[in-house]
């Protein structure tokens, strides 16, 4: 019973995990490749290889058939790399994308900064 769960929670984990890594690299494709300059990180093909490498390795690595942990079963390691990537893109890059593309939230802000 307890061995069923832990997986479900796995699974549930590494889905999640593969949706972040496939939001960061959707919208990495979505943004100028001029914006990535002017916000002072990598070009857009450098995180687009990398976001690209990241949903890769999320997918290979969900939860797999046991047929096949066996194979793959060592690459499983490499998703939490691969959402690593994915979360640095969404908590660093794709704010300052926004704040040079002037996608911020409004011209609202508080006492010691925008909100």
């Amino acid at each position: 019973m307890l061995g069923s769960a832990q997986t479900i929670v796995f699974i549930a984990l590494a889905m999640a995990a593969l949706v972040v890594e496939v939001v960061a690299l959707v919208d990495a494709a979505r943004r100028r490749p001029d914006a990535f300059v002017a916000a002072g990180k990598m070009t857009k093909q450098r995180w687009l290889i990398i976001l690209g490498v990241a949903t890769a390795l999320g997918f290979v690595s969900t939860p797999l058939p046991p047929s096949w942990q066996s194979i793959l079963g060592p690459l499983q390691i490499l998703s939490i790399v691969a959402f690593v990537a994915a979360a640095v893109y969404h908590v660093d890059v794709k704010p300052a994308l926004k704040q040079v593309q002037g996608g911020g939230r409004g011209t609202s802000s508080g006492p010691y900064g925008p909100w």
